[in-house]
């Protein structure tokens, strides 16, 4: 990828995420062009997500991890409510599956 310039700052990043999602949905691109992230390799396969993604500096790693994982997740949640009893946090709580 080549560099990128804004009016304060000049800037190549390239970062390759690897996650194992839980609740996936086809919105990555989506979010990437929302942001303004430019995703140059994306790949879901069963049990992981890898992406090549170039993002602005004015963005944390950790920030755009959060966004990539959580976005899709808030749809899912509301389609599926039980899904929630069923992630980590029902499961702290002690919820009935």
């Amino acid at each position: 990828m080549a560099s990128k310039r804004r009016s304060h700052a000049v800037y190549e990043t390239t970062y390759h995420l690897v996650w194992a999602p839980k609740y996936r949905k086809g919105v990555l691109r989506e979010i990437a062009q929302d942001y303004g992230f430019a995703i140059d390799t994306l790949a879901v396969a069963k049990d992981q997500v890898h992406i090549f993604l170039d993002f602005p500096p004015r963005y944390s790693i950790a920030k755009v991890v959060g966004l990539l994982k959580s976005i899709p997740a808030s749809p899912v949640f509301e389609e599926f409510p039980r899904l929630r009893k069923q992630s980590w946090a029902g499961l702290c709580q002690n919820s009935p599956l």
